[in-house]
């Protein structure tokens, strides 16, 4: 198991644009069509599948908003904080 990460973890090792929200970090990724977000929803979906993590994501018109957590945990933990670092990696690609 996993451990959970502190406040001071949590807010040292988000990446740019992540936030917060209790138990999860959370993003918004904006973008011009619905399909576009669409398609980042499946590609972020690979990502999960290959790192056994799955995250929620809620499609809309142009938005797509992920939220990370650790079920199993109760909490967010390194886990969280790397699949969020390999979403933003990939989406500068």
């Amino acid at each position: 198991m996993a451990e959970l990460l502190s406040d001071e973890e949590i807010a040292n090792s988000l990446p740019d644009a992540w936030g917060r929200e209790g138990d999860e970090i959370v993003r918004v990724y904006e973008f011009d069509d619905y399909l576009r977000g669409v398609n980042f929803a499946q590609m972020v979906g690979e990502i999960a599948e290959a790192q056994y993590h799955h995250p929620e994501m809620i499609v809309r018109y142009e938005e797509v908003e992920i939220r990370l957590t650790s079920h199993e945990e109760g909490g967010i933990t390194d886990a969280d904080v790397e699949m969020a670092e390999l979403i933003e990696s990939e989406r500068r690609t």
